[in-house]
Protein backbone atom coordinates (compact mmCIF):
# COMPACT_ATOMS: atom_id res chain seq x y z
CA UNK A 1 0.00 0.00 0.00
CA UNK A 2 1.15 3.33 -1.03
CA UNK A 3 1.02 6.32 1.16
CA UNK A 4 1.78 10.11 0.87
CA UNK A 5 1.55 12.74 3.82
CA UNK A 6 0.57 16.02 3.52
CA UNK A 7 1.56 17.94 6.76
CA UNK A 8 -0.95 20.79 7.39
CA UNK A 9 1.57 23.89 8.70
CA UNK A 10 -0.35 27.20 8.48
CA UNK A 11 -2.71 29.28 10.80
CA UNK A 12 -1.81 32.62 12.62
CA UNK A 13 -1.11 30.33 16.14
CA UNK A 14 -3.67 33.07 17.60
CA UNK A 15 -3.93 31.25 20.87
CA UNK A 16 0.01 31.18 21.05
CA UNK A 17 0.34 34.95 21.15
CA UNK A 18 0.57 34.51 17.14
CA UNK A 19 3.39 32.59 17.44
CA UNK A 20 4.68 31.05 14.26
CA UNK A 21 3.27 27.42 15.72
CA UNK A 22 5.37 24.91 13.51
CA UNK A 23 8.44 26.73 14.93
CA UNK A 24 7.01 26.16 18.95
CA UNK A 25 9.61 23.99 20.78
CA UNK A 26 8.50 20.91 22.78
CA UNK A 27 10.63 19.41 25.06
CA UNK A 28 13.57 20.53 22.88
CA UNK A 29 12.67 20.18 19.30
CA UNK A 30 9.79 22.26 17.02
CA UNK A 31 6.36 20.88 16.52
CA UNK A 32 7.14 20.08 12.47
CA UNK A 33 10.05 18.24 13.26
CA UNK A 34 8.18 16.20 15.58
CA UNK A 35 5.44 15.88 13.15
CA UNK A 36 7.34 14.67 10.31
CA UNK A 37 9.09 11.94 12.49
CA UNK A 38 6.02 10.25 10.11
CA UNK A 39 7.34 10.65 7.39
CA UNK A 40 8.94 7.38 7.24
CA UNK A 41 5.95 5.79 6.85
CA UNK A 42 4.82 7.86 3.76
CA UNK A 43 6.39 7.57 0.09
CA UNK A 44 6.50 11.52 -0.48
CA UNK A 45 5.88 14.45 1.68
CA UNK A 46 4.21 18.04 1.25
CA UNK A 47 3.84 20.42 3.97
CA UNK A 48 1.62 23.12 3.89
CA UNK A 49 2.83 26.45 5.49
CA UNK A 50 4.76 28.98 4.74
CA UNK A 51 8.23 30.05 3.89
CA UNK A 52 8.69 31.01 7.26
CA UNK A 53 8.39 28.08 8.58
CA UNK A 54 10.93 26.07 6.77
CA UNK A 55 14.13 26.58 8.98
CA UNK A 56 11.57 24.36 11.64
CA UNK A 57 11.73 21.51 9.21
CA UNK A 58 15.38 21.29 9.49
CA UNK A 59 16.71 18.91 6.97
CA UNK A 60 13.74 17.04 7.10
CA UNK A 61 12.05 17.78 3.85
CA UNK A 62 13.09 19.59 0.61
CA UNK A 63 12.26 22.67 -1.34
CA UNK A 64 10.32 21.01 -3.97
CA UNK A 65 7.72 19.84 -1.21
CA UNK A 66 6.68 22.56 0.18
CA UNK A 67 3.42 24.64 -0.90
CA UNK A 68 1.16 26.92 0.33
CA UNK A 69 -2.75 27.86 -0.22
CA UNK A 70 -3.83 30.90 -2.21
CA UNK A 71 -4.94 33.43 -0.51
CA UNK A 72 -2.93 32.03 2.63
CA UNK A 73 -4.90 31.70 6.05
CA UNK A 74 -7.67 30.13 4.36
CA UNK A 75 -8.31 26.78 7.19
CA UNK A 76 -7.02 23.17 6.83
CA UNK A 77 -9.43 22.49 3.76
CA UNK A 78 -7.56 24.70 1.89
CA UNK A 79 -4.58 23.58 3.10
CA UNK A 80 -5.26 20.12 2.07
CA UNK A 81 -6.83 21.16 -1.32
CA UNK A 82 -3.23 22.70 -1.87
CA UNK A 83 -1.25 19.88 -0.30
CA UNK A 84 -3.34 17.55 -2.95
CA UNK A 85 -2.65 19.74 -5.56
CA UNK A 86 1.56 19.78 -5.01
CA UNK A 87 1.09 15.71 -4.59
CA UNK A 88 -0.21 16.10 -8.22
CA UNK A 89 2.65 17.79 -10.03
CA UNK A 90 5.07 15.31 -10.04
CA UNK A 91 6.04 13.83 -13.30
CA UNK A 92 3.51 11.51 -14.88
CA UNK A 93 5.24 8.35 -14.44
CA UNK A 94 4.79 8.92 -10.68
CA UNK A 95 2.28 6.71 -9.56
CA UNK A 96 -0.95 8.14 -7.53
CA UNK A 97 -0.52 7.12 -3.69
CA UNK A 98 -3.94 4.84 -2.68
CA UNK A 99 -3.97 6.83 0.80
CA UNK A 100 -2.95 10.22 1.97
CA UNK A 101 -1.94 10.37 5.88
CA UNK A 102 -2.91 13.88 6.79
CA UNK A 103 -1.58 15.80 9.71
CA UNK A 104 -1.68 18.86 11.58
CA UNK A 105 1.73 20.55 12.69
CA UNK A 106 0.62 20.84 15.92
CA UNK A 107 0.73 17.37 17.09
CA UNK A 108 3.58 16.17 18.89
CA UNK A 109 2.70 12.82 18.80
CA UNK A 110 2.06 12.80 15.22
CA UNK A 111 4.38 9.61 15.05
CA UNK A 112 2.46 7.96 17.02
CA UNK A 113 -0.81 8.82 15.51
CA UNK A 114 0.56 7.90 12.29
CA UNK A 115 1.52 4.13 13.59
CA UNK A 116 -2.00 3.53 14.31
CA UNK A 117 -3.69 4.88 10.97
CA UNK A 118 -1.40 3.42 8.71
CA UNK A 119 -1.29 -0.49 9.89
CA UNK A 120 -5.20 0.28 10.14
CA UNK A 121 -5.95 1.42 6.77
CA UNK A 122 -3.57 -1.66 5.26
CA UNK A 123 -5.85 -4.12 7.16
CA UNK A 124 -7.24 -6.97 4.68
CA UNK A 125 -10.71 -6.30 6.58
CA UNK A 126 -10.85 -3.18 6.19
CA UNK A 127 -14.54 -3.12 3.36
CA UNK A 128 -13.47 -0.38 0.09
CA UNK A 129 -16.72 1.55 1.58
CA UNK A 130 -14.64 2.81 4.22
CA UNK A 131 -12.56 5.72 2.47
CA UNK A 132 -10.70 7.22 5.76
CA UNK A 133 -9.55 6.59 9.51
CA UNK A 134 -9.08 9.09 12.20
CA UNK A 135 -7.86 8.88 15.75
CA UNK A 136 -11.23 9.51 17.65
CA UNK A 137 -10.28 11.07 21.30
CA UNK A 138 -11.19 9.92 24.91
CA UNK A 139 -14.45 12.27 24.65
CA UNK A 140 -15.16 11.28 21.58
CA UNK A 141 -14.26 14.04 19.72
CA UNK A 142 -13.13 12.85 16.05
CA UNK A 143 -9.36 14.64 15.01
CA UNK A 144 -9.87 14.65 11.56
CA UNK A 145 -6.10 16.06 11.27
CA UNK A 146 -5.01 12.91 12.45
CA UNK A 147 -6.20 10.88 9.88
CA UNK A 148 -5.37 8.52 6.29
CA UNK A 149 -7.66 9.20 3.69
CA UNK A 150 -8.04 7.27 0.09
CA UNK A 151 -6.74 9.32 -2.56
CA UNK A 152 -9.33 9.42 -4.54
CA UNK A 153 -12.58 10.00 -3.18
CA UNK A 154 -10.66 12.89 -1.02
CA UNK A 155 -9.72 14.87 -3.90
CA UNK A 156 -13.40 14.04 -5.74
CA UNK A 157 -14.55 16.05 -2.02
CA UNK A 158 -12.19 18.11 -2.61
CA UNK A 159 -12.96 18.96 -6.53
CA UNK A 160 -16.75 19.42 -5.01
CA UNK A 161 -16.20 21.99 -2.85
CA UNK A 162 -14.32 24.03 -5.95
CA UNK A 163 -13.88 27.79 -5.04
CA UNK A 164 -15.55 27.26 -1.96
CA UNK A 165 -12.75 25.53 -0.25
CA UNK A 166 -11.19 28.29 0.80
CA UNK A 167 -12.80 28.69 4.71
CA UNK A 168 -14.54 25.64 4.51
CA UNK A 169 -14.92 23.47 7.15
CA UNK A 170 -13.17 19.80 7.42
CA UNK A 171 -17.01 18.78 7.77
CA UNK A 172 -17.88 20.12 4.86
CA UNK A 173 -15.13 18.76 3.16
CA UNK A 174 -15.75 15.26 4.43
CA UNK A 175 -19.56 15.00 4.41
CA UNK A 176 -19.58 13.03 1.12
CA UNK A 177 -17.10 10.13 2.74
CA UNK A 178 -17.39 7.11 4.83
CA UNK A 179 -15.25 7.23 7.63
CA UNK A 180 -13.94 5.04 11.23
CA UNK A 181 -12.87 6.18 14.22
CA UNK A 182 -9.67 4.57 15.72
CA UNK A 183 -9.84 4.81 19.65
CA UNK A 184 -7.07 7.21 20.60
CA UNK A 185 -6.71 6.05 24.64
CA UNK A 186 -2.83 7.04 24.67
CA UNK A 187 -3.51 10.69 23.46
CA UNK A 188 -1.38 10.14 20.30
CA UNK A 189 -4.03 13.05 18.72
CA UNK A 190 -3.42 15.59 21.50
CA UNK A 191 -2.52 18.61 19.91
CA UNK A 192 -0.95 22.11 21.36
CA UNK A 193 -3.08 25.35 20.71
CA UNK A 194 -1.57 26.93 23.96
CA UNK A 195 1.43 27.92 25.95
CA UNK A 196 -0.28 25.59 28.62
CA UNK A 197 -0.79 22.71 26.18
CA UNK A 198 3.37 23.23 25.30
CA UNK A 199 4.13 22.79 28.87
CA UNK A 200 1.95 19.73 29.18
CA UNK A 201 3.41 18.33 26.66
CA UNK A 202 6.83 18.59 27.02
CA UNK A 203 6.47 17.32 30.90
CA UNK A 204 4.91 14.45 29.22
CA UNK A 205 7.29 14.21 26.62
CA UNK A 206 10.31 14.20 28.83
CA UNK A 207 8.99 11.63 31.25
CA UNK A 208 6.42 9.49 29.80
CA UNK A 209 7.07 6.61 27.63
CA UNK A 210 5.83 5.66 23.95
CA UNK A 211 1.93 6.30 24.17
CA UNK A 212 1.79 3.83 21.71
CA UNK A 213 3.39 1.41 23.26
CA UNK A 214 1.42 1.84 26.55
CA UNK A 215 -1.62 1.74 24.55
CA UNK A 216 -0.99 -1.51 23.43
CA UNK A 217 -0.24 -3.02 26.56
CA UNK A 218 -3.82 -2.13 28.00
CA UNK A 219 -5.32 -3.54 24.50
Amino acid sequence: MSVDLIVLAGGRGSRLDGALKPAVGVAGRSLLSRVLDARGLARRVVVVGPDSARPAAGEAVPAAAWTLEDPPFGGPVAGIVAGLAALDRPAASVVAAEWVLVLACDLPWAADAARLLVPAATDPGLPASVHGLHLTDEGGRAQWLAAIYRLAPLRAAAGRLGADAHGSSMRDLLAPLTLRGIRDAAGAGSDVDTWQDVERSSALLLTEADPVAEQSDEE
